[in-house]
């Protein structure tokens, strides 16, 4: 991970400079990635979650085998360099094992670990701050830090079998907890510089303790709540003067930048203000799927108006109709009756991201597309439900056909984050001539 301990030096010597995340299994979010990072002449940072790629196949059923193959395919297929390609696994601890017991959820945790590290992946966010079955509410910091040096051994051994760049790796987690919160919010506390500096201590004498001091230089990370957050339909916008404390407090680390997750619909001053406060890794999920789901229902309203209803892909039926049979992913987060169709589609939590690859639902997307086809959309229809599209493929900078369209929804977002962690070297600005 060469690529991110030269981005902290530099950052460290004074350069508002940072790096995105981009945290999908959608292979139309991927490719709009791989496109957008080609055109900034900039690396591609993926990561998967422990709940997404594990080593029972998560709910993408991918394990990091499987995921790190599929990345490096869509990036030969895309003719993106697998050298400008980083991967990286997030909130990598118990998360999906709060259930069990510790000792069985820490066991499954090392296997992950293990099997993250040895397909590859080489930022590794160790996260053990989730309470087990036996284990208080509130877990001491101690124990959290413990159960994370724990982890790093398992990596760090791994990584001497297997060969390769060196694991960076990011501590702590952000509050609420990841994807979005599930309530609707006000305010948000930042997190306090002493609070930080305790889980940096915490950590630092738990590396140690197990002999891991050659890996505590590769931290590079610290995950913090910089009082940002979205809910269903609200976005809690960073403002500056609340973490000034924090950020102050980071200048101090030599090699350590915090990393800001649930950055998703922030405003573009917003991010770029984030990156230069030190908030130096930024977080996209749900954002980016949020605009596909934009662009498809887009689409699929233009195929409504244009072609008709008769053999049409009925696409949000088939999304809604498949959700409603298969709620496990979203009823414990949707809980006012009065507003689930709403909230199933227009969330900004972005539930229906798990069900992008259902069968039914692949298939009537594929059906919309081949409806559409390759060709020119009529330019009222896209002034109508594309605007931003519309006005590209006007002023001649994206080519009028389906997989342009729908890569410039999920780019134009993408391309603010570039823009923020790359000030000066970049601008978001449409793609020359998407094809």
């Amino acid at each position: 991970m060469k690529a991110l301990l030269d981005l902290v030096r530099r950052h460290k010597a004074g350069e508002p400079v940072g790096i995105y995340a981009l945290c999908s299994a959608h292979p139309v979010v991927l490719r709009a990635g791989m496109q957008e990072a080609a055109r900034a002449r900039v690396p591609l940072l993926v990561e998967a979650t422990s709940n997404q790629v594990n080593q029972f196949g998560g709910y993408t059923g991918m394990t990091p085998r499987d995921f790190h193959a599929f990345v490096m395919n869509l990036a030969d297929e895309a003719g993106f360099p697998r050298e400008r390609l980083l991967l990286g696994g997030d909130h990598l601890g118990p998360n999906c094992w709060q259930g069990e017991p510790a000792d069985s959820a820490m066991a499954k945790s090392e296997a992950l670990i293990e099997q993250y590290v040895e397909a590859g992946f080489r930022k590794i966010h160790l996260d053990c701050s989730m309470a087990c079955a036996d284990d208080p509410v509130v877990l001491p910091e101690t124990v959290v830090a413990k159960r994370a040096a724990r982890l790093c051994a398992v990596a760090e051994k791994t990584h001497a079998r297997r060969g390769g760049e060196a694991p960076v790796y990011v501590i702590g987690t952000e509050v609420p907890v990841p994807g979005g919160a599930h309530e609707d919010l006000q305010e948000l506390a930042v997190t306090r510089a002493d609070a930080a500096a305790q889980t940096i201590a915490s950590h630092r004498e738990a590396f140690a303790k197990l002999g891991l001091e050659a890996a505590w230089p590769r931290v590079v990370g610290l995950v913090v709540q910089p009082g940002v957050e979205f809910d269903h339909h609200k976005v809690i916008d960073y403002v500056a003067p609340k973490a000034q404390a924090l950020s102050a407090f980071i200048e101090h680390e030599p090699h350590i930048l915090f990393e800001a997750h649930s950055t998703d619909y922030q405003t573009p001053s917003a991010l770029q203000a984030l990156v230069r406060d030190h908030f130096a890794i930024v977080k996209i999920g749900p954002g980016a799927t949020f605009a596909l789901r934009e662009a498809l229902w887009a689409l699929a309203e233009i195929e409504r108006e244009w072609l008709g209803e008769g053999d049409g892909s009925h696409l949000k039926d088939v999304v809604l109709g498949v959700m409603h049979a298969r709620p496990q992913h979203w009823q414990k987060y949707y809980s006012d009756p009065d507003r689930i169709r709403l909230d199933l589609q227009f969330s900004l939590s972005d539930r229906i991201r798990y069900y992008w690859a259902q069968p039914e639902v692949r298939e009537a997307c594929g059906r919309m597309l081949a409806r559409l086809g390759n060709g020119p959309l009529p330019l009222t229809l896209l002034s109508q439900y594309l605007p931003l599209q519309y006005a590209a493929v006007r002023d001649g900078l994206l080519a009028n056909s389906v997989g342009a369209l729908l890569h410039e929804g999920v780019g134009q977002v993408l391309r603010q984050y570039i823009a923020a962690c790359m000030p000066g070297d970049t601008a978001p600005r449409s793609s020359a001539t998407l094809q």
